[in-house]
């Protein structure tokens, strides 16, 4: 483990429960620069970090390589003057979410298929995050705001799957949680619940026993995507966390972003494949980056994507070689590239 420049911080990220480190967690850029050892960009650094805030836990840094401002698990969550600069074609809603949004929370832009912006709290502030201007205040803030969703999804025998997303759902306290998808998993016509999620990425100890019955015992069939982008994200915690959810019978699939400086080399997305494969996840989808205002530094060029696949091809298995695909505002499907 990479030894950080707080020695508390060290201490304190492999202990406490997933809420100590969410309160730990580090919220400006003087205290990444504390504790990885970092000296600043300039002042359009900190008007980056004002357009939208350092959010980091402890966990997660632990697992950078102090002073070095290119490791690829740094460059998520370190604000660049970069993002203030955006191209034409990049915009504060780039996949038309508000089109979308068919009632209070609920986005439904694929047949058979509803997502519930359950709540705008994350584990983590990924810099290139496509909801990032996202208007969480008009969500559902408990089960009983929820009510009129749940009850437009009972009345619509098509929805065949609900997935959880936000923010990030696991931010939500089990009991809320559960209260949530049992309600959801009353209802007959919907089998499969999905969650999306990063928590147990950033911080594993939020994979408790109180979640692992949620997945355990719902009638439903239980999804979880992780979003992981490099292998050095996936530390024994990490993987210790993800073996207690396949062990409880859900899925685990892996959604990655094709990031510049991150993991835009075959090197890279090939340990990740791996890694991920060694934990017990599926590597399942390498999205194209989302064109949000903010993360144009982020942009990795499609030909590029498409030769790294191709390349992955070469050296993989087929089951461990994602599907490279891109979302397009306003299509009715995920457009795979490759």
């Amino acid at each position: 483990m990479t030894i950080l420049a707080n020695k508390t911080d060290l201490v304190r990220a492999g202990s406490g429960t997933w809420q100590d480190q969410m309160k730990w967690a580090i919220r400006d850029l003087r205290g990444l620069r504390d504790a990885l050892g970092l000296a600043a960009e300039g002042g359009l650094q900190l008007a980056a970090e004002a357009e939208f805030p350092v959010f980091a836990p402890l966990p997660y840094l632990a697992r950078i390589n102090s002073g070095d401002l290119g490791d690829p698990l740094l460059r998520q969550v370190w604000p660049s003057g970069n993002e203030m600069e955006s191209p034409g074609h990049f915009s504060t809603d780039p996949l038309g979410e508000s089109d979308a949004t068919t009632s209070s929370g609920m986005l439904q832009k694929y047949q058979g298929r509803v997502l519930l912006v359950t709540t705008g709290a994350c584990a983590v502030h990924c810099r290139y995050c496509f909801r990032r201007h996202f208007p969480y205040e008009q969500s559902p803030k408990s089960v009983v705001q929820w009510e009129p969703t749940l009850a437009k999804i009972a009345a619509d025998e098509s929805v065949e799957e609900v997935i959880l997303s936000g923010g990030d759902p696991l931010t939500i306290v089990d009991h809320s949680l559960d209260s949530l998808v049992s309600r959801i998993d009353e209802i007959a016509h919907v089998k499969r619940i999905r969650f999306h999620t990063r928590l147990p990425i950033m911080i594993p100890q939020r994979v408790t026993d109180a979640f692992l019955g949620i997945l355990a015992n719902a009638r439903s069939q239980m999804i979880v995507v992780i979003h992981a982008n490099h292998a050095n994200e996936l530390d024994l915690s990490v993987e210790q966390a993800l073996s207690k959810i396949a062990n409880s019978g859900a899925m685990l699939l892996n959604q990655a972003v094709l990031l510049r400086g991150v993991n835009d080399s075959l090197g890279s997305l090939k340990d990740l494949s791996e890694r991920l494969l060694s934990c017990r996840v599926l590597p399942y989808y390498l999205h194209q980056l989302d064109p949000v205002n903010g993360a144009a530094h982020f942009e990795v060029d499609v030909k590029q994507g498409l030769q790294l696949i191709t390349e992955l091809r070469s050296c993989l298995p087929g089951y461990a070689v994602p599907r490279y695909v891109q979302e397009l505002r306003g299509e009715p499907n995920k457009t795979v590239l490759a």
